[in-house]
C-alpha cells in the first residue's frame, strides 16, 4: 500500500476509533490532515472571539512547511487504534 492509500485508510479509521481522542490530539489530527491535503495555512488568523477557529488555525500553522504530515497522520491514527 502506498502512502496515499495508507492516508485514505487512516481517514476512514479515524471515524471508527474506539474512544474519542482528547482535544489536543484532535487538533493535531486536524492540523496534520489539513497540511497533508491542502498544504500550508492561508488566510488571516481568526479573531480572538473565534477561539475554536483560532486554535485550529494555530495548530495548522504550526505544521507549516511540513513535508511529512501525511505519514505523521497515518502514524498518529495507527497509535490511536492500538
Amino acid at each position: 500500500m502506498n502512502l496515499q492509500q495508507q492516508f485514505e485508510q487512516a481517514l476512514l479509521d479515524s471515524k471508527t476509533l474506539s474512544e474519542r481522542p482528547d482535544n489536543m490530539t484532535l487538533l493535531t489530527m486536524y492540523a496534520l490532515f489539513k497540511q497533508a491535503s491542502c498544504g500550508d495555512v492561508t488566510g488571516e488568523r481568526p479573531g480572538f472571539t473565534d477561539m475554536v477557529g483560532r486554535a485550529k488555525w494555530d495548530a495548522w500553522n504550526a505544521q507549516k512547511g511540513s513535508t511529512d504530515a501525511m505519514q505523521r497522520y497515518v502514524d498518529l491514527i495507527a497509535d490511536l487504534k492500538d
